[in-house]
């Protein structure tokens, strides 16, 4: 599924960046991704190696705790047998007011710069999701009924188009208490 959409970058020269969740958390991806110079950003699922890892994370902070969540970062570098080389891994450990548990993620990248910008690399993730799934939703991106690959993508630019033309008049047009709603909740 990847290979056609890099293929088409590989000419290119450009920085090439590659975020996924733990579904792409393949050996084979991040060998590909490393030899065709992409930097790369993909969450792994958890295991005790890696929970050991961040234990001195896991106790609770004392005292009343604030408004907004505590968050601890922790990079380190972990290798599993069938891997070829040891990678870095970020792991962001999040304690909010309310849970008695932390929120943990771990992020394996060949990112340089530390813990902080691979967190905030990472998370522009998901803005991006609720983006395609509002253009989904709202103009419904996801009718590409041509046969072609070439038609396909002039009608997903027509739809994009219109997305981003909504969401400046949304923005410009719209009262103050309103400017903030989504295209979906305005339809």
């Amino acid at each position: 599924m990847l290979v056609p959409v890099i293929e088409r970058y590989r000419h290119l020269k450009i920085r090439k960046y590659f975020r996924g969740d733990a579904g792409f958390a393949i050996p084979e991806l991040y060998e590909f991704l490393e030899a065709e110079g992409f930097t790369y950003a993909i969450r792994l699922p958890a295991n005790a190696v890696l929970y050991r890892e961040i234990d001195h994370l896991m106790k609770r902070p004392v005292g009343r705790p604030p408004a907004e969540p505590i968050v601890y970062v922790h990079q380190f570098h972990y290798q599993v047998a069938r891997w070829d080389k040891p990678r870095t891994i970020v792991a962001k450990v999040e304690w909010y007011c309310d849970d008695l548990l932390p929120r943990i993620g771990f992020i394996m990248t060949n990112m340089r710069g530390g813990a902080k910008p691979v967190i905030d690399f990472y998370n522009r993730r998901g803005t991006a999701e609720q983006w395609i799934k509002e253009g989904k939703l709202a103009l419904n991106w996801t009718r590409l009924s041509c046969h072609g690959f070439d038609d396909n993508q002039m009608r997903l630019k027509l739809f994009v188009l219109a997305y981003n033309l909504d969401n400046f008049l949304r923005r410009l047009a719209l009262p103050t208490a309103v400017k903030h709603w989504t295209l979906t909740t305005l339809l």
